[in-house]
């Protein structure tokens, strides 16, 4: 039988290739070809129309680097034809091997309306069905000659600039031709029944039907005449194909889908012409098969259509209105969970939602993130404050070392919220509903006895055309058929309602769901992670500022200027932005959108501020952030309050200096290295014994693969530590600031690190610029510090998340890199320590046992990495980043110290203090957003939540006239009353557990 079976396969294989597939199409005549080259960016669809044409013919080249080609194909359909099937092939040179990674077209009418995309496993235009002889056929293809990028090595071909102009395609077939829908058909059913043979046990009774079934069709094949027997060799796999498939079959609900990158190794332009490719193929797709349902996420990307391509665009809106083209997810871009901040993961979904509400009148419920690296322990009570209860990812699948133990399963975050979670067993976002994928789906099924049914993504994604009618026919010959799970399309929302009612006791996972891959991104592409995090505090600011403003002066909230700017940096936190992993078009483009960004926001805060100010200068400083700071007011404005004693640089015996402000105690030696630093109010030193920290460390960098992605574990095998000196001088810039700046040089590269104390502030201050100029190269900056701790505290989303410090187990052995957003804390009961960043994310804690019985717990921030794919040249230039180092401190001085290193006075201030819109009794409950409505309705938005990991009780009191407060989702839309808030004299009592968050939505009275 095992030969039989080979044998079978073997001559299955030959059969399909070379007689059966050809045939589909056995009568052809070439189409005339001409074409246009844009001479630079893509061109509207009225000039690409009507721009001159130059012939052409099959076996040209065409297509430089990141252009566009206008091709026209014409011909006459030949009157013996009448009645069949025809279809224009054009293969504008594709690779089916790289699928969704090189050249792409969409079909256009001579009028300008959309007919569909032309992809590597979607060459055909339908002409007429049945024709009738003598159809005259124009077709326009708007070409697009994306380069196919090397998954390895330094490559040119990422940024315009040094692609080159040499074409990188040449022209296929461009035909009429019948097509044969019997041959067509039977294609899928050999290829069904091959799939499924595959995969059955050898010695199956259903493996031998199948054996015989496909053995006496293939006797019936006529290798010359394939068409005239195609109905008599289906008729032979018909049993084969009617065979019911067993009552307890898994059952595999498949979602047509086309996962698209909003930007990764194109830039964010072609994302656009990548979306309405598929749309206008995947919307053609639905009028003509009655069963299929298309899901597509990402609010950016239907918004990316709209605006470039209005006429795919009506075709989506109608196909939605049909409710089989479904808009999913309910996010503005398929984003990085672990990095985005608090109310960035909150717009997130604000802006997704209600684009699809206003766009669709559509609500989900669903969060669809298959291509994310990791999710962040916050993220639970977002996706429920948003109004939603699901959530579906793949990409946990990827883990190097351990296999996630659940495929559905309960979510628990870090306040308590649980969310029904989903993980595809097929393992991949781009399912072909191949026998191999089904059957994986259903071998791999970790929640077998309890659950029956999976999701399966299907269809091509990244400019790969989405589903395909043959998909759509596996999908049909699977819905019930032996042997095979069954197989059924459906919406997201319809396969998560189903999954949830049958799972009635799932099990609980509790924390962050790290990937145990891609850490590198935590570190790659620093300008654009600096970007994010300032962009990200400067909306903070705007809307602050602009709503005090608003209340106070009559200011004029610059509500359309700041939702714009949201969706601009919303976007750029996209999976394969933020995280560093595109192209070098892509970073650098968002390098210059963010210093776009800076300004814009920079000028709207210093309006709003110039209006409290009555347009006067003076010492009112503002303060930002969440908590009063040297007595200014959280949100306010006042003349800040003396520090305490000057700070004085002494010479340090054996060199170096020794900083001293009666609060700290910092000695820097010869080598610019801190060695001590003693917390004098406690009497505790912070560093163990013959350490050093500020210590800079370089390690080779050369992962397995996916360079921009990963850091390999073996990395840490060899470091090089930086202690050479180039310079080293003591300044006293102010008698409140003491500073002691050390140059450095290693490689190629240069440092320059500046040690700052304070008066008043139990804070050491480490400021960091380097010229960067090193290639596969990986810059840690230590901090070795005298603590013993079993876990350490990173800031998330709305709180914090506790990791382990030691490796019991292989979970905690795989994640020796993790990320933090402003804050790492580390305490032994009574005295702890915390470093606060303006804007690194990448980390590792290690702890080792000295001779003296003590224990060294050693921080380390990620700084720089140099992979050389796919940017040759990430990081190269200058880089500048902040620390702050602070002993004593508790989770409450790191919450602080995290925002007020991400939010520092700015230089200038008012005549007047200003006070603040709401003032917090405790400092534990942090104001998380100020603003005014999105509704334009001039009700004041706050947003709060419980910072410490304890419960709170607290006041807010508004400092304007309320006239009442609602409790309110994240799209500021009221929810049912709850004891979370009630109202207590002129303010409202809020009760918080853990990390709650709290949107409070406020009425104001009318002016008189």
């Amino acid at each position: 039988m095992h030969d039989d079976r080979r044998l079978v396969e073997d001559r299955l294989g030959r059969v399909l290739t070379e007689r059966i597939v050809p045939a589909i199409y056995p009568e052809s005549v070439p189409l005339r070809a001409s074409i246009w080259v844009a001479p630079d960016e893509p061109v509207s669809v009225a000039e690409g129309l009507a721009a001159p044409r130059t012939p052409v013919e099959t076996g040209d080249r065409w297509g430089a680097p990141w252009g566009t080609s206008w091709l026209t194909v014409e011909g006459t359909v030949p009157a013996a034809w009448s009645g069949r099937t025809v279809e224009a092939v054009i293969d504008l040179g594709f690779d089916e091997t790289m699928t969704g990674f090189q050249c792409e077209g969409l079909v256009y009418r001579p009028d300008g309306s959309p007919v569909k995309g032309l992809h590597p496993r979607s060459r055909w235009v339908r002409v007429a069905a049945p024709a009738v002889g003598g159809e005259q056929v124009l077709l326009h293809v708007e070409a697009a000659s994306n380069p196919i990028i090397p998954f390895f090595g330094p490559i040119p071909l990422g940024d315009k600039a040094t692609a080159g102009v040499e074409p990188r395609y040449r022209l296929g077939r461009m035909d009429l031709a019948v097509f044969d829908d019997e041959v067509w058909n039977l294609v899928q059913d050999l290829e069904a029944l091959g799939e499924l043979m595959h995969e059955l046990p050898e010695d199956s009774a259903r493996r031998y039907d199948l054996v015989r079934a496909i053995d006496r069709a293939l006797d019936a094949v006529d290798p010359l005449r394939v068409g005239d027997t195609a109905a008599a060799v289906r008729a032979c796999l018909a049993e084969a194909l009617t065979a019911p498939a067993t009552p307890s079959a898994h059952t595999v609900i498949a979602v047509g889908h086309a996962h698209i990158d909003t930007a990764w190794l194109w830039p964010l332009r072609e994302t656009a012409r990548k979306v309405a490719r598929t749309t206008a193929n995947m919307t053609a797709l639905l009028s003509a098969e009655p069963e299929f349902v298309f899901a597509m996420s990402q609010a950016a990307q239907y918004d990316f259509v709209k605006r470039t391509r209005p006429e795919v665009y009506e075709r989506i809106v109608t196909a939605v209105a049909e409710g089989r083209f479904v808009p999913t997810g309910g996010m503005w871009v398929e984003s990085d969970t672990n990095m985005p901040g608090s109310e960035a993961m909150a717009r997130q979904f604000v802006h997704g939602k209600r684009f699809f509400l206003d766009e669709f009148g559509i609500e989900n419920e669903e969060a669809w993130l298959p291509d994310t690296f990791g999710f962040a322990a916050g993220l639970p009570q977002i996706i429920e404050a948003a109004g939603s209860k699901w959530l579906l990812t793949q990409k946990i699948s990827w883990s190097q070392v351990n296999r996630f133990p659940h495929h559905t399963f309960l979510w628990e975050g870090i306040d308590g919220t649980r969310i029904f979670t989903h993980f595809p067993p097929v393992d991949t976002y781009n399912c072909a509903l191949q026998g191999s994928e089904i059957a994986h789906a259903a071998r791999n099924f970790r929640d077998k006895g309890r659950a029956s049914m999976s999701l399966a993504p299907t269809g091509w994604g990244d400019g790969g055309g989405g589903t395909t009618r043959e998909m759509i026919a596996k999908a049909a010959r699977l819905r019930d058929l032996e042997g095979s799970p069954k197989v059924r399309w459906d919406k997201p929302a319809g396969f998560f309602a189903r999954a949830e009612a049958e799972y009635q006791d799932p099990p609980v996972w509790v924390g962050e769901l790290y990937l145990e891959l891609h850490r590198g991104t935590l570190t790659s592409q620093a300008r654009t992670k600096q970007g994010n995090r300032r962009s990200e505090h400067l909306l903070r600011e705007a809307e602050l500022w602009a709503a005090t403003a608003a209340v106070r002066e009559g200011f004029a909230y610059p509500y359309a200027e700041l939702d714009r700017l949201w969706k601009t940096v919303l976007l750029h936190q996209f999976h394969d932005i933020l995280p560093g992993s595109s192209i070098a078009w892509v970073h650098r483009e968002a390098e210059r959108t963010y210093a776009e960004v800076t300004a814009e926001l920079t000028a709207v805060i210093e309006h709003a501020q110039s209006a409290l100010g009555g347009g006067r200068p003076g010492p009112n400083l503002c303060n930002a952030t969440p908590h009063e700071w040297r007595s200014v007011p959280a949100g306010g404005a006042a003349a800040p309050a003396e520090q305490g004693a000057p700070c004085v640089p002494a010479e340090r015996p054996g060199g170096g200096f020794v900083l001293d402000n009666g609060l700290l105690r910092a000695e820097v030696d010869e080598r610019g290295l801190v060695v001590s630093v003693y917390d004098l109010e406690n009497r505790r030193e912070t560093l163990p014994p013959g350490a050093a920290a500020n210590l800079l460390q370089l390690h080779p960098d050369l992962p397995n693969a996916w360079d921009a992605w990963d850091v390999d574990r073996f990395y840490r095998n060899r470091v090089t530590d930086l202690t050479d000196v180039d310079f080293i001088v003591a300044e006293a810039d102010t008698p409140a600031s003491t500073q002691v700046r050390v140059g450095r040089s290693f490689g190629a590269s240069r440092v320059e690190q500046a040690v700052t104390l304070r008066s008043g502030e139990r804070a050491l201050v480490l400021d960091t610029r380097v010229q960067w100029h090193e290639t596969e190269k990986f810059l840690k900056l230590g901090f070795p510090l005298d603590i013993r701790a079993d876990r350490y505290a990173s800031e998330t989303q709305f709180g914090h998340f506790y990791r382990p410090t030691h490796t019991n187990t292989s979970w905690e052995y795989a994640q020796f890199e993790a990320c933090n957003h402003r804050f790492v804390h580390l305490a032994e009961p009574g005295w702890g320590v915390a470093v606060a960043t303006d804007s690194t994310y990448g980390h590792d804690v290690n702890r080792t046992v000295r001779a003296d019985g003590g224990t060294t717990t050693t921080l380390r921030v990620s700084l720089l990495r140099a992979p050389r794919f796919p940017d040759p040249e990430t990081d190269h230039g200058d880089h500048r980043f902040r620390h702050v180092l602070l002993p004593g401190a508790s989770i409450g001085d790191a919450v602080r110290a995290g925002y007020r290193v991400n939010l520092p006075w700015r230089a200038g201030g008012l005549a007047e203090p200003v006070a603040p819109l709401f003032t917090v009794a405790d400092d534990a409950v942090v104001t998380s957003a100020v603003k005014l409505a999105d509704d334009g309705s001039g009700d004041v938005v706050l947003r709060v939540y419980e910072a410490h990991g304890g419960r709170a009780s607290t006041v807010v009191t508004p400092g304007f006239e309320a006239t009442g407060f609602r409790v309110c989702d994240l799209l500021e839309r009221p929810l049912p009353e709850a004891a979370v808030a009630v109202a207590e004299g002129a303010g409202v009592r809020l009760r918080l557990r853990p990390f709650q968050l709290v949107t409070l939505r406020f009425a104001r009275a009318p002016k008189s």
